[in-house]
């Protein structure tokens, strides 16, 4: 089972410095951290379907953006009118239902995200 993250929770990218090892000496990492403001959500969506039912490859531009994904990362919520910040209903490692043009997309280190707002999402698979 999954354990709930702390709000504001931050999510690091690991990237090497350097591929090769020389003799003695340990591979070094970069690393950035993303922390998403507010109500906002990091997001690893899932990998589009390369083939059909039937095991045709779909081209790369006909293939369906995927509407779910992990979340990596939440911001620590919205501020209500009494200036009270109201937690998200996500968490980190929730799998998770969005809109087809939901978010923006961002790439780190080569991988893609999408960055949205909580509102931006319809539901956690159980």
């Amino acid at each position: 089972m999954y354990k709930s993250a702390q709000l504001g929770s931050i999510h690091r990218v690991h990237k090497p410095r350097d591929a090769r090892l020389r003799a003695g000496h340990q591979q070094k990492e970069d690393s950035m951290s993303l922390k998403p403001l507010a109500d906002r959500v990091l997001i690893k969506p899932d990998a589009a379907e390369q083939k059909t039912a039937s095991g045709l490859y779909i081209a790369s531009n006909a293939q369906e953006k995927p509407q779910r994904g992990t979340v990596i990362a939440v911001g620590a919520g919205k501020m209500n009118d009494k200036g009270e910040r109201m937690p998200l209903d996500v968490h980190e490692g929730d799998i998770v239902i969005y809109g087809k043009f939901g978010g923006n997309e961002i790439k780190v280190d080569g991988e893609d995200y999408l960055l949205m707002r909580a509102d931006d999402i319809y539901a956690v698979v159980e």
